[in-house]
């Protein structure tokens, strides 16, 4: 069993999260019970996983997305005063953790993907330390269908692909590989700029297509939260393993 403190110490080491800018505080975010031995994980901390805790009488949720994001109204109040309200009423302690959780090398979303995909040797994608995106190679060339494929298997879940650039060069096989999970459709530019064959992401937007398309890159939107599961549920067993929590990860499921 450990303190709510001495969790978010080690979670803090081993994701390396004070070295790392974000969008939202990394850490222990609402403070609950001392002691901590029943973990809740997930994506996103919604009130159907609080719920979920609840239900299971979890001392902590661990999530990726967490509260508090800059530029958002600092006001408790509506939905987000709804969550709060009931993680104070059950005493539960909420860790988030973000970019740190998305870059890990091994334990993150990124290297989780890539590895489910047989991406190897992956390096930043960004010419600065903590890179968000990443990219690397495959043993063997692959044709873009063959990646879509692997993408659906992984993930279960079928990525848009732009079909047109698949139709005007079918003979173009992939052997690099960029990925930023979640939201990261803004870096098929820096992709396309250093030669790699495909860069693989979250969501599209209206310009990712034309991009894809006038710069000869593959892409392929897997889904925000379908390509971030996997990071925080990698992290929660790696607790569970080396400090011997009961640890439960639950999937609430989001189209997105």
């Amino acid at each position: 069993m450990l303190t709510n403190l001495e969790l978010e110490q080690i979670l803090d080491t081993k994701l390396n999260a004070k070295q790392i800018a974000d969008y939202a505080p990394n850490g222990l975010q609402v403070e609950g019970r001392k002691h901590i031995q029943k973990i809740v994980t997930g994506v996103t901390a919604t009130f159907p996983l609080i719920e979920k805790a609840i239900e299971l009488n979890a001392d902590a949720i661990l999530v990726h997305h967490g509260y508090f994001w800059k530029n958002e109204t600092p006001c408790i109040r509506g939905m987000k005063g709804k969550r709060i309200k009931q993680l104070l009423i059950h005493d539960i302690n909420l860790f988030g953790y973000h970019l740190p959780l998305d870059i890990h090398p091994q334990l993150g979303n990124n290297a989780q993907l890539a590895n489910y995909l047989g991406v190897h040797n992956l390096v930043g994608l960004e010419d600065k330390p903590n890179s968000i995106p990443v990219y690397g190679e495959l043993e063997t060339p692959i044709s873009a269908k063959e990646m879509a494929a692997r993408i659906e298997r992984a993930l279960n879940r079928k990525p848009t692909v732009c079909d047109e650039f698949i139709a005007d060069y079918p003979h173009k096989l992939i052997k690099t590989v960029a990925i930023c999970t979640g939201g990261g459709q803004g870096y098929i530019d820096l992709a396309a700029a250093k030669g790699i064959d495909a860069f693989i992401t979250g969501e599209i937007s209206e310009q990712t297509t034309h991009s894809a398309r006038e710069q000869g890159i593959y892409f392929f939107a897997a889904g925000h939260h379908a390509t971030e599961r996997d990071g925080v549920k990698a992290l929660g067993e790696w607790l569970a393993k080396e400090y011997q929590l009961d640890v439960t990860f639950v999937d609430i499921d989001n189209p997105a």
